[in-house]
């Protein structure tokens, strides 16, 4: 079971080629930072199956702490990319 484990890992890996890929070539910010979760997300299920094949708690923690900061970055983009509209507003 360790070897599927390391195996579904390091096909993980290859997939963040791809990611890479996307970020090099997206047309447009929004492309590039839905690769960067795909990197969060993607680091955070290869710790997971690390944490597993090797037995090592201190893994997930560290996974939970990726996901923390993928979900944060998230929001910073969001939040920078497409500010208020609300504010830009006037009441009629």
């Amino acid at each position: 079971m360790q070897l599927l484990y390391l195996a579904l890992a390091l096909f993980l890996l290859l997939n963040l080629g791809a990611g890479m890929w996307r970020v090099l070539r997206g047309p447009t910010a929004a492309d590039r930072m839905l690769a960067a979760q795909l990197f969060g997300t993607t680091a955070v299920a290869i710790l997971l199956l690390l944490a597993q094949a090797n037995t090592n708690a201190a893994l997930r923690d560290v996974a939970l702490v990726f996901a923390l900061l993928a979900a944060m970055t998230a929001v910073a983009f969001v939040r920078r990319a497409w500010p208020n509209q609300e504010a830009n507003h006037k009441p009629k």
